[in-house]
């Protein structure tokens, strides 16, 4: 595949976004047949400025140059902290959980990595201090370079108190769920951090003979591995506590969810996914960014619960009438009710980060998970051998 340079905040993505949502596909009449209504087709607005938003970009001045040459969707818009602001407040967002678009800080050196991040990190957490409210971080790590990845991220959490980090779906070439990330895996799980993950171009898909943009069609390929390497390698097992955010509704993972789930029949993943593919895969929360029409929304609905999807939104990168109709398409959805389409604009989100919380709001923290235990391993164990021979009894 050619790697093509795109514009995306002069309004490619957003033509792209316009048809993908107004496009011939099923009406809203036909995709509220195809589910039970909670309630009739309404406009389901949250308050102005109520929005929380967990894709969302930040562009320092000190890495454009270096993104404009390596990021996969070309050079990144310009980014300035009052425009940022302002298109907060047009769209409506009350809080933004900044990241670095991919592919982050990794060029190759772990110490010029380490230090990029280093200094995105502080400079994101200035912005917070300065803007109360308005800015999170999700952290930027040094990976694939584990060890400083590790050292940042206990930097991050621990001193700048990140409300997590940003991961990318492979890291020179490494999808997440690779051993060698294990040991952040560990440093993660022992804080409870929240997860996002974040689309990148893999190398390998540069060989590909096809003239589509790698935007279109191979960072949605990128996340839906990530995924699924992520439970298939047993990392969600192992490191359950960890919380992660697929952006872009998580790829095409939700569409072959079940294709995926028939890992739970080969022996060799029977210690890696001991409570079943779909156990873990619906634990992932899905962010709503270039996924938010009616096709898409609808296999979500159906893979998972109100509760694990979250608004985002794809600013600067997308332009500001692009992330409009995304909000239009969710708020006038039949497939969420009026009580889901708040929790997806805002309540989901402040469940796992609650300090943005107003005074008069009460938040239930989102539930923490635990690995197999004792009792469930026995009653796996048990039943091997009754599998077993009732397979030798088939053969």
């Amino acid at each position: 595949m050619k790697r093509r340079n795109f514009v995306i905040g002069t309004g490619v993505l957003a033509g792209a976004s316009c048809l993908a949502l107004g496009g011939r596909g099923p009406s809203s009449d036909e995709a509220a047949r195809s589910v039970q209504l909670a309630t009739p087709v309404a406009a389901k607005r949250e308050r102005a400025g109520d929005l929380v938003d967990v894709h969302h970009q930040v562009v320092p001045a000190f890495l454009e140059d270096s993104l404009a040459t390596a990021s996969p969707g070309g050079r990144p818009v310009r980014w300035s902290e009052a425009d940022s602001l302002a298109a907060m407040d047009q769209c409506g967002i009350a809080t933004a959980i900044l990241s670095l678009p991919a592919p982050g800080v990794w060029r190759g050196e772990p110490q010029a990595a380490a230090q990029q991040a280093r200094r995105a990190n502080e400079f994101v957490a200035e912005l917070g201090q300065r803007h109360p409210g308005r800015y999170g971080s999700f952290a930027a790590l040094p990976l694939p370079a584990t060890e400083q990845a590790c050292a940042e991220a206990i930097h991050a959490l621990d001193t700048l108190k990140s409300d997590g980090v940003m991961l990318l779906a492979s890291n020179d070439g490494r999808f997440l769920g690779d051993p060698r990330f294990d040991e952040l895996m560990a440093e993660l799980d022992a804080r409870q951090a929240t997860v996002f993950v974040q689309a990148n171009l893999h190398p390998g898909s540069q060989s590909l003979a096809l003239e589509v943009p790698g935007v279109m069609l191979e960072l949605v390929c990128d996340i839906t591995r990530a995924a699924v390497n992520l439970i298939l390698a047993g990392t969600l097992e192992r490191y359950p506590r960890i919380r992660w955010i697929l952006a872009n509704g998580g790829g095409f993972l939700p569409y072959a969810a079940w294709r995926v789930s028939l890992a739970n029949a080969l022996p060799e993943f029977q210690d890696k996914v001991p409570l079943g593919v779909m156990t873990y895969l619906q634990r992932f929360y899905f962010d709503t960014t270039l996924a938010a029409g009616a096709p898409s929304m609808a296999v979500l609905r159906e893979l998972v619960a109100p509760s694990q999807v979250l608004f985002g939104s794809g600013l600067p990168m997308l332009a500001h009438a692009s992330v409009q109709r995304e909000l239009q398409a969710l708020a006038t959805s039949p497939l969420w009710s009026q009580a889901d389409y708040s929790a997806i604009a805002r309540g989901n989100s402040l469940r796992l980060f609650s300090r943005y919380a107003r005074a008069d709001e009460t938040v239930v923290a989102a539930p923490v998970h635990a690995s197999e235990n004792t009792l469930q391993w026995l009653r796996r164990t048990a039943i091997k051998p009754l599998s077993a021979a009732a397979q030798r009894l088939k053969d």
